[in-house]
């Protein structure tokens, strides 16, 4: 938790081991292709007891409310380091968060049936009667790239409800406290330009994304700015605000390594 940062909190452009594809060993490197993820971020509001799961159709109370949640991710270090164990120092950096809670119950008007799961989920997840498996959120998220939109994710496209991820998460016994934060994922839809993160939005790194001064960006430069911002429906057609999650890269102060020349967009 000590690498969550509220929206406007500098991120430091992270070092780690990357391999390029041609080479026969990693090297120790600023990272050259930085990255974002556009998820939502749970608050959870109750406990649970260590080694008992929670049950799907008990998760709702567990879940107080909602941030806007930025998983900053280091492509190239994490492609070197999760095989064959995971993701690690290309994750655990940093992950920015608006600054205030949207409570589950303001996003009443925003709850959606859940679409069919094919093949049918296991009984753990799958629950009792219509809602049984937890509801859809529609969720509506920009996300700006030095004030340019670049993409339009709805959490709406997403697979799992918040419910059926809660008693996933809980399913080995692990326990709860209010407080904890667990992200939903990179939300990501149907089409490129409702993708949730830049290795997805330039087709990993392949096709350029064009700012609105005409730059043209694969991952982030030094010096960038993002911009999540999302809204839900509300009661008597409003819109309910979850804020903005920002976050500018800089330079990691002990390094003379800049990543501001290039696009940094070479395949690995």
């Amino acid at each position: 938790s000590q690498t969550v940062v509220v929206s406007e909190t500098p991120i430091v452009r992270p070092h780690g081991q990357v391999k390029s594809a041609d080479a026969d060993s990693p090297h120790f490197s600023a990272t050259a292709r930085l990255d974002i993820e556009c998820e939502l971020g749970f608050v959870v509001g109750g406990s649970s007891v260590l080694g008992q799961p929670v049950a799907v159709g008990d998760a709702a109370s567990h879940i107080f409310g909602v941030v806007i949640l930025n998983d900053w991710s280091a492509r190239d270090i994490q492609a070197w380091e999760y095989v064959p164990l995971g993701p690690f120092l290309g994750k655990s950096f940093a992950t920015s968060i608006s600054p205030w809670v949207v409570p589950m119950a303001a996003l009443d008007q925003a709850r959606l049936p859940v679409t069919a799961q094919e093949p049918r989920p296991l009984p753990y997840l799958a629950g009792e009667g219509d809602d049984g498996a937890g509801r859809g959120i529609d969720i509506a998220f920009d996300v700006a790239w030095n004030g340019t939109t670049v993409s339009r994710p709805n959490y709406r496209d997403m697979y799992w409800t918040p419910e059926q991820m809660l008693a996933h998460m809980t399913v080995n016994g692990a326990s709860l406290r209010p407080g904890d934060l667990f992200g939903s994922g990179t939300i990501s839809g149907p089409v490129r330009e409702t993708t949730g993160s830049f290795l997805e939005l330039s087709e990993g790194g392949r096709t350029p994304i064009v700012l609105g001064d005409g730059s043209e960006r694969s991952f982030l430069l030094d010096g960038d700015t993002i911009e999540i911002t999302a809204s839900a429906p509300g009661r008597d057609g409003r819109r309910v605000g979850l804020g903005s999650c920002i976050g500018t890269v800089v330079a990691c102060p002990d390094s003379s390594e800049s990543v501001a020349g290039s696009r940094g967009d070479q395949p690995l």
